[in-house]
């Protein structure tokens, strides 16, 4: 297909020997507690695409870190390696969270004189008086919806070495910014960023979110597929919500469930998969790896960047 021309399309089946672990680098009960709510991932899956993945990012790091020290030598100077940057999208209830944390679990089991960080850009969201102030509630998630400019700050920050970078931080459980509370950032050598729009282009500005990514990961499916996972992670929320009246799901839980599922299928229609199609996907090709999810979120294909 003209839109994967850039890439060599691999099947599962060869992708998985490339690479052969001698062992796995984490337990059945580890890899259950990384994986998202309403999330499917196998200890095969792990063996089968991850690790191989993983050994594909250590060449890129090995490059990555002889560039640095060819441009000291360049310079004169001694140049400190920057951090290696690990950008990874795609949209929402496609498991991009769980690829994050699991490749954060194996990155630093598998290389541990690395010290392997990890952000999402949800910290980056305008708190939610603010996206009301605006009149943009109901584009959350959309572009305009983040504070890039802060996240690039931020982003240069981290490149440069800074120490105890703070960013706010976000609660799925009020879905809002927490006010006063944020989490720190420090001196990565390699930091996973994660979100819908870590690879879009906002409007006016010069320099863009994936300018400082090394590595970068789309996490792929069938938007039909990813409506499904949403709707039935929107129905395990619900069932879990009515526990806490503090919980921005309770309201729902509490109601008739019905009137929530067809609510949860208005705003994915609306507003998560119009953002899909308008602002992700068009990005997916900027991607060095995309990862083809199918049913029960196996991943059937894996998609390299050739050049």
């Amino acid at each position: 297909m003209e839109e994967y021309m850039n890439f060599y399309q691999i099947p599962r089946s060869e992708w998985q020997g490339f690479y052969l672990p001698k062992h796995t680098p984490l337990t059945q009960e580890e890899l259950d507690s990384i994986k998202s709510l309403n999330d499917r991932i196998s200890m095969q899956d792990v063996e089968d695409i991850y690790i191989p993945m993983c050994h594909m990012i250590h060449l890129h790091m090995k490059e990555y870190e002889s560039l640095s020290l060819s441009k000291g030598l360049f310079l004169h100077r001694y140049i400190k390696v920057p951090p290696f940057i690990i950008g990874i999208a795609g949209s929402v209830a496609v498991g991009k969270s769980t690829t994050a944390r699991l490749l954060q679990t194996l990155l630093s089991r598998l290389f541990p004189k690395q010290d392997v960080q990890l952000i999402t850009t949800d910290g980056f969201l305008y708190p939610n008086r603010v996206l009301e102030e605006r009149g943009i509630m109901d584009r959350k998630g959309f572009p305009e919806s983040y504070d890039m400019e802060r996240l690039i700050k931020f982003l240069n920050s981290v490149k440069s070495h800074e120490k105890d970078l703070k960013i706010p931080l976000y609660s799925h459980k009020s879905y809002d910014i927490v006010e006063g509370e944020y989490e720190t950032i420090s001196q990565p050598d390699i930091l996973i960023v994660e979100g819908i729009n870590v690879f879009q282009l906002p409007a006016n500005q010069q320099i863009y979110v994936s300018d400082f990514f090394d590595f970068s990961i789309y996490v792929d499916a069938d938007p039909a597929l990813i409506e499904r996972w949403y709707l039935e992670r929107f129905e395990s929320l619900l069932d879990t919500a009515f526990q806490d009246p503090s919980n921005y799901y309770y309201e729902y839980a509490m109601g008739d469930r019905k009137e929530a599922l067809d609510m949860a299928k208005s705003v994915w229609k609306n507003v998560n998969l119009k953002n899909l199609k308008e602002y992700i996907l068009p990005t997916r090709s900027r991607a060095d790896i995309i990862l083809h999810k199918t049913d029960y979120h196996k991943i059937d294909q894996i998609l390299l960047r050739k050049f």
